[in-house]
C-alpha cells in the first residue's frame, strides 16, 4: 500500500494546489514505490510562511521553559516510534535498518539536550561604568526560520534544526528533500502529536527548485538554515546576504582519516571501511581519503580490501544487509563517473562499478571501491564523491600527511590513528577540520557537542549543542537607569 505525503500548513494537511505527485522511489528496489508527495510551488511556500508569519508573534511570547516542554513531549512520543520510524528511513533512504534506528537514536539526544536547553536560554549581566544603572543582555528570536535540509540524514538534521529554532520562540518552514518525504513526514507528525500550536512547524514537500527560491527570497523569512551541496548552499547565502538575514549553511566534506606509521594499522583500517563504506558513503563526514604513512600502506591496503570484499549490499531492512544502496539513480550516476574518473587517475584495488546480481539488479547499488597511489592533485582526492569509495595517498611523513590532509576546498571532519601524543597534539593544532578525531573514525558526532566545519564546508555558525542557539537568536543589550534623574556628562 502506497501513502501520499501532504504539506502541513497552518495545522492543515493539504496536497499541491496543482495537483501534482512526485512518486518516492525504493532505492533497493526500483518496483517498490512507497508512496507519492505533494509536487507542491510557490503557493503552497507562501502560505506556509504566511501561517508561520502569524503564528510567531503568539508563539515567541510562551515563555521558554514552556516551549521546551513540547520538545520533551516529542522526544517522548518519537521514542515510541523509534522501530517505526527507523523502517521508513531505512526503506526510502537506503541506510541499513542498525544505521537507521541508529538515527533515530541519534534524533531523540538532539531533542532531549535541546529541550532543556529551555531553561537555559539567557544573556549576561555586567557592571556599569555608571552608578545607578544596570547593563545586561536578553536573547531574542528571530521570526520565521527557513529550514532546508538533504535526504542524508533525513531525521536528525530535520529535528537538530527545527528543535532549537522552536525552543528559541522562532517559527519554521521546514523544506525537506523529496527524495525522503516519508522521514520528513513522521517526523513532523511527532510535533503535531505533541500538541505542537498550528503554524508554528509547517511542513512543505515537493522538489526544491521552485519551493526554495520562494523560502530564501521571502521578505517574511528571518534567517535561513540549510544542509547540503555546496553550489545551492552560496545560493542560499548569497540570497540572504543580499537581504542581511543570518544565513547557515553546512555543506561539503572531502575527510581524510591520517594513518601514521606507529599506528595500529589494523584498527585503522576497520575505521577508514566503517567511515568509508558506512551508510554506503552517503555522509557529510564519511571518510573519502586515508592519508597513510608508506610504511604501513601496503598492509592498510590490504586489511582495507578484505573489509571492502566483506561488505555485504543488499535490502536495508534484511538481516545480514551490511550496506544500502545510492539514493537515487542520479546519486548512483555520480558515483559511477567518478569510479571512471578514478581509474584514469590511480591504482583500482577493488570495487569499480555497479552491481547487479540477483535483487541487487533492481536498485541502485555501487560496490564498494578502493583506488591506491592516488595523488592530492586527483579529482578523486579533491571533490566529494558521496559514495564508497575512498582514495588512498601516500606519504613520507607526517609534516606531508598534514598538508595532504588540509589541501582540499573543504574542512568537516578528520581522524588521525597514531599513538605518538606529540603528533596528536600538533595534528588537533593544524588542521583544518571542524571537528577531528583521534583514533577514532571520522563520521559521527554527540548531541552536546558544535558540529560544523571549517573553509568551504560551512558558514553561519555551528548546529547542535548551546552553539545552536546563538545562530536562532539576537542579542539585545539593555542600559537600565534606576536613578530617575537624568544622565548628565558625555554619552559615548
Amino acid at each position: 500500500m502506497t501513502e501520499n505525503y501532504l504539506n502541513y500548513i497552518g495545522g492543515e494537511w493539504m496536497g499541491a494546489q496543482n495537483g501534482e505527485t512526485i512518486p518516492n522511489i525504493n532505492p533497493a528496489d526500483n518496483d517498490d514505490i512507497i508512496g507519492h508527495l505533494a509536487k507542491s510551488g510557490d503557493a503552497e511556500a507562501k502560505a506556509a510562511i504566511a501561517a508561520a508569519s502569524e503564528a510567531f508573534e503568539t508563539w515567541r511570547r510562551v515563555p521558554a521553559p514552556k516551549r521546551a516542554d513540547y520538545l520533551f513531549e516529542v522526544w517522548r512520543i518519537m521514542a515510541g516510534r523509534k522501530e517505526e520510524i527507523g523502517r521508513a528511513l531505512a526503506r526510502e533512504e537506503g541506510k541499513v535498518l542498525a544505521e537507521a534506528i541508529g538515527e533515530v537514536q541519534k534524533t531523540l539526544n538532539v531533542l532531549e539536550y535541546q529541550a532543556g536547553l529551555g531553561r537555559r536560554i539567557s544573556g549576561y549581566s555586567r557592571e556599569s561604568e555608571m552608578p545607578g544603572n544596570y547593563a545586561y543582555t536578553r536573547r531574542e528570536p528571530l521570526g520565521v526560520c527557513a529550514l532546508i535540509t538533504p535526504w542524508n540524514f533525513p531525521v536528525c538534521i530535520p529535528a537538530w534544526k527545527i528543535a532549537p529554532a522552536l525552543v528559541a520562540g522562532n517559527t519554521v518552514v521546514f523544506k525537506p528533500a523529496a527524495l525522503t518525504p516519508a522521514s520528513a513526514d513522521l517526523v513532523v507528525k511527532c510535533f503535531i502529536d505533541a500538541g505542537l500550536p498550528g503554524g508554528v512547524l509547517n511542513l512543505i514537500q515537493g522538489q526544491g527548485r521552485v519551493v526554495g527560491e520562494t523560502l530564501i527570497n521571502a521578505p517574511e523569512v528571518a534567517a535561513i538554515s540549510f544542509t547540503g551541496s555546496n553550489s545551492v548552499g552560496q545560493h542560499c547565502h548569497s540570497a540572504g546576504a543580499a537581504r542581511g538575514i543570518p544565513v547557515q549553511c553546512e555543506m561539503g566534506g572531502k575527510n581524510p582519516i591520517i594513518v601514521l606509521e606507529d599506528a595500529d594499522v589494523a584498527q585503522a583500517a576497520s575505521a577508514a571501511a566503517k567511515g568509508g563504506f558506512g551508510s554506503t558513503g552517503q555522509r557529510c563526514t564519511a571518510t573519502s581519503r586515508a592519508v597513510v604513512h608508506e610504511s604501513v600502506a601496503d598492509e592498510f591496503v590490504a586489511l582495507l580490501k578484505q573489509h571492502a570484499e566483506a561488505m555485504v549490499p543488499g535490502n536495508p531492512l534484511e538481516s545480514g544487509t551490511t550496506m544500502g544502496p545510492s539514493v537515487s539513480a542520479d546519486q548512483l550516476e555520480t558515483v559511477l563517473n567518478y569510479i571512471e574518473i578514478g581509474k584514469n587517475e590511480a591504482a583500482l584495488v577493488t570495487g569499480g562499478g555497479r552491481l547487479t546480481d540477483g535483487a541487487l539488479g533492481r536498485g541502485f547499488f555501487p560496490a564498494p571501491t578502493i583506488f591506491d597511489y592516488v595523488t592530492a592533485d586527483c579529482r578523486i582526492a579533491q571533490e566529494e564523491i558521496f559514495g564508497p569509495v575512498i582514495s588512498v595517498l601516500r606519504v613520507k611523513n607526517f609534516d606531508e600527511a598534514m598538508d595532504v590532509a588540509n589541501n582540499v576546498e573543504f574542512g568537516l571532519s578528520s581522524s588521525i590513528y597514531t599513538n605518538n601524543y606529540r603528533n596528536v597534539m600538533h595534528y588537533v593544532e593544524r588542521i583544518e577540520t571542524g571537528i577531528c578525531h583521534v583514533n577514532s573514525p571520522t563520521m559521527g558526532g554527540e548531541a552536546h557537542m558544535p558540529f560544523g566545519g571549517m573553509k568551504s564546508t560551512g558558514v553561519g555558525g555551528r548546529e547542535m549543542n548551546e552553539e545552536a542557539l546563538e545562530f536562532y537568536t539576537e542579542l539585545k543589550t539593555v542600559y537600565f537607569d534606576y536613578t530617575g534623574a537624568g544622565r548628565e556628562g558625555n554619552l559615548y
